[in-house]
């Protein structure tokens, strides 16, 4: 399709020359030179605790009359057993669907009355509550996230349709190649920790019933593993009221689970997961890096988005611009509580998959023995910072990086300083973070593709056919 809608475009350009032969272009100028980035000031936040152990942060942001609420509940994945994989969204979708006095209907129909909606969403190390509501409601959305909270009634009747919703999603990821080399790629870096436990074992998750998902929700939702945070427009000593008398009665409950990752995998692997006569091989490379309270992780973020991780990054440019291999390529840093990874996916052309993958590590290996120009260096930090700025112009963004900083216990100064640390990072830092933690002999690379196609490609590598 790609090809095709090239040919087209061609085809386009070439009747507009011959049309108007004669036509003079303006000489394409170059862009004016960037200024210099400036520190992103975060508003100032007001944080205190309730008796209970709840703690809660007020941003006062902005102009525009709305503010967004979230509540940041440290349960997730991260507390389920091997025999209770989802549990943890079952009962998400369940909190929606009422409390001790009110419907779930109700319950979207009240907060639609308060210029918003109410959704929630189950990760690996917390569950969020979030809203956005008029200024003047602030108040009584705070109330609303009490009562959801602290008094959901998990009601039998819709516990079926809930599975069945989410058993259709798992049967449709189980058709994505990005899906399955995701989930094997997740279960070589974390093994049977939580993190590598993505999809429930066969009928798992059709056996789950009520009683267990009320038990989920008892022994893990406490005021002592939540914070409150709201930013926007709002009357800061109504808002802190309402809190107060609506959070009060909840119980303070377990502390939050901190359940060690095991060790990051110290020798390359590589799995060819079989996709009969597939046009394309799924690629995820990657492994275990530190964690965000390292003083590593911004330059290693940096050297992230220069290897792969931004559209002119070196590896995009490689397979995706000179050599055609793919269409959009890609790196990243994932960053859960007790593990944290980098990673580079692709998808490429069947017939290109060992051709692809020799480009990448070549990459990488380039980057571990020579710093970077700092030009080039200069242009990703560029983007980092302003992507930053944008990030964090916003309620909902603020409200992000605040979760971010409190989830990884990296303080507020990991977001004012972040522009300045960008900045300070050095062609030589890229390169020792490149040469000490990307490194491919300890690599896990996961292909989805054509057996039979992909596999002698692969003959540089060892191979592990499941």
């Amino acid at each position: 399709m790609t090809r095709t809608l090239r040919i087209i475009r061609m085809g386009c350009l070439a009747a507009v020359a011959l049309a108007a032969p004669h036509t003079t272009f303006a000489q394409k100028q170059a862009p004016p030179a960037p200024g210099t980035p400036k520190d992103v000031r975060l508003p100032a936040k007001r944080t205190f605790a309730l008796e209970n152990g709840m703690r809660v942060s007020l941003v006062p942001y902005g102009t525009i009359p709305k503010a967004a609420l979230q509540l940041n509940v440290r349960v997730g994945s991260i507390n389920e057993t091997a025999d209770e994989v989802w549990l943890a969204r079952v009962v998400g979708e369940l909190i929606k669907e009422g409390t001790a006095t009110r419907t779930g209907e109700q319950i979207a129909r009240d907060a639609a009355s308060m210029g918003g909606g109410l959704s929630v969403n189950v990760g690996d190390d917390q569950t969020t509550l979030s809203s956005e509501v008029l200024s003047e409601r602030t108040a009584a959305m705070a109330r609303l996230l009490a009562e959801v909270a602290m008094s959901a009634r998990l009601p039998e009747s819709e516990l079926p349709r809930i599975k069945a919703t989410l058993a259709r999603q798992i049967a449709i990821d189980r058709t994505v190649p990005q899906s399955i080399a995701g989930e094997k790629f997740q279960q070589a870096l974390f093994g049977d920790h939580p993190y590598g436990r993505i999809y429930p074992k066969e009928k798992q998750l059709e056996e789950f019933t009520i009683d267990q998902a009320r038990r989920f929700y008892q022994d893990n939702f406490g005021a002592q593993r939540a914070h409150l945070m709201i930013a926007g427009v709002f009357d800061a000593a109504a808002t802190e009221r309402a809190i107060r008398e609506a959070f009060a009665g909840w119980a303070r409950g377990p502390v939050a689970a901190n359940i060690e990752a095991p060790p990051a995998p110290t020798q390359r692997s590589v799995t060819l997961l079989d996709r009969a006569d597939a046009p394309q091989s799924t690629i995820s490379l990657g492994l275990r890096i530190p964690q965000p309270s390292s003083e590593d992780y911004i330059p290693i973020r940096v050297t992230d988005y220069l290897l792969g991780g931004s559209f002119g990054s070196r590896i995009t440019t490689n397979i995706r611009e000179d050599k055609g291999y793919t269409y959009s390529p890609g790196s990243f840093t994932s960053a859960r509580r007790q593990g944290t990874y980098w990673a580079q996916t692709a998808d490429v052309t069947t017939k290109d998959t060992g051709n692809s993958l020799k480009e990448i590590f070549a990459e990488i290996d380039k980057l571990g023995k020579e710093a970077p120009p700092a030009q080039e260096l200069r242009s990703i930090q560029n983007q980092m910072t302003g992507i930053f700025a944008l990030q964090t112009s916003s309620r909902t963004g603020i409200l992000g990086r605040l979760t971010f900083a409190d989830l990884h216990g990296v303080g507020d100064a990991y977001l004012s300083n972040f522009v300045k640390n960008i900045m300070s990072v050095t062609p030589e830092d890229v390169r020792r973070m490149s040469a000490t933690y990307l490194r491919p002999d300890r690599m896990t690379l996961i292909v989805v593709g054509d057996k039979k196609s992909v596999e002698p490609q692969l003959a540089p590598w060892a191979v592990v056919v499941p």
